[in-house]
């Protein structure tokens, strides 16, 4: 696999895996006992959505993957 090849599959495979990780972990405001809903907020937004978290498990299951994926092509021939 040529080196901008591998940047657009790791690319698609770092976004698809984002949209993946997103939701684990979050509890809205609506879920948590004891929580205030201020005005103007939405009742099903995250109150600690760990992004920055989620975008390193992020990339580091989308390196995963790409080693996989170029394990098997090197493998398949």
């Amino acid at each position: 696999m040529t080196a901008p090849m591998a940047i657009a599959v790791y690319f698609t495979i770092w976004w698809t895996v984002l949209f993946a990780v997103l939701p684990f972990g979050v509890k809205s405001i609506q879920e948590t006992p004891g929580a205030e809903i201020t005005a103007g907020s939405d009742r099903g937004a995250p109150i600690a959505p760990m992004l920055l978290r989620k975008a390193i498990a992020t990339t580091l299951i989308s390196a995963v993957l790409l080693a996989a994926l170029q394990a098997y092509m090197v493998w398949a021939g």
